[in-house]
């Protein structure tokens, strides 16, 4: 039968091994039973001492206080920084290493401040001529001051973004248009980054702009076609202008050979010519002499002279 029914002459057997009701029975074990069965493995044996509710509550505040010290200690990493805030304020700072810090008192946060980040946007903006053009670019940066990136700025990333297109809308504003769909982009990618990191600083923002690069520069969908086929007319002049200048170049030290060549060719003509003359002249000359000598045998000596060579 069960414990609590009726029976054994009116009384009912106790589960803890006694009889129920009398005095002197045993009780339901209770907290003075837990005592001392506690005063028995930690100080019983020893000394007959009694183990209190004071030293439990001693045992219980030691190991909380042990706990509390083992979580505070937290580690940072070689590549980065921690801020610790106490009470929502920044206390101070900690770089690589083991540390500890008051558990729920201070809070640590930690920052990579040497991973480079990358940002990308994309934006359509008016050129300094009047024209739309559609630009891509991307930023490359890292966290420089954890304490500015964490406190300063509510939403770093976000405010990177506004200075990036500030800077960039500034840029482009400032240059014509076809010079930024062509040789253009290197210039205005140097020409955005100070922008840009001046935009930062002045917002505190903690970040460091380490790269620029355009990606795309490209007129309206609506125009795309007429500027293709400008930059197309652009290149077969670049193209037809190379032809004749590689034309040039061959076509010059050809015609300076020729002429120096017919140049020399004149110089001899001449000395040949000046030369024959020489001969003629001096021998009119002696022929001259003669002829004042005697006329008539010179005569007749060239008329002999002149049928023979006629006749032969």
């Amino acid at each position: 039968m069960a414990w609590n029914q009726p029976g054994n002459n009116g009384e009912r057997p106790n589960p803890w091994g006694g009889g129920g009701g009398k005095k002197g029975g045993n009780n339901p074990p209770g907290l003075d039973d837990l005592l001392k069965k506690l005063n028995g493995m930690f100080g019983g044996g020893s000394g007959g001492g009694k183990f209190k509710e004071t030293d439990l509550l001693k045992w219980a505040l030691g190991g909380i206080v042990a706990l509390w010290l083992v979580f505070g200690f937290y580690r940072v990493e070689q590549a980065e920084e921690a801020v610790i805030l106490r009470f929502g304020k920044i206390y101070s700072t900690q770089t690589a290493g083991l540390h500890w810090r008051p558990p729920l008192i201070d809070r640590v946060q930690k920052v990579n401040i040497q991973r480079v980040e990358q940002s990308a946007l994309s934006a359509t903006m008016i050129t300094e001529d009047a024209n739309i053009v559609e630009v891509s670019l991307s930023v490359q940066y890292r966290i420089s001051d954890a304490k500015k990136y964490l406190m300063k700025v509510s939403n770093p990333e976000s405010s990177l973004n506004h200075a990036t297109e500030s800077a960039l809308r500034h840029v482009v504003g400032s240059a014509k248009m076809i010079y930024i769909l062509n040789e253009g982009r290197a210039t205005i990618a140097r020409d955005v980054q100070p922008r840009l990191q001046g935009y930062l600083d002045n917002y505190n923002t903690g970040l460091t702009v380490t790269g620029v690069n355009i990606l795309e520069a490209l007129p309206p969908k609506e125009v795309k076609a007429a500027f293709d086929d400008v930059i197309r007319a652009k290149e077969d002049k670049e193209r037809l202008k190379n032809q004749a200048e590689t034309y040039a170049n061959g076509i010059v030290p050809e015609a300076r050979g020729q002429a120096a060549r017919l140049m020399a060719e004149a110089e001899g003509y001449k000395l040949e010519v000046v030369d024959r003359a020489s001969g003629d002249a001096s021998r009119f000359d002696q022929l001259i002499a003669e002829y004042r000598k005697a006329p008539g045998v010179t005569r007749s000596r060239l008329y002999y002279e002149t049928m023979e060579s006629v006749l032969s």
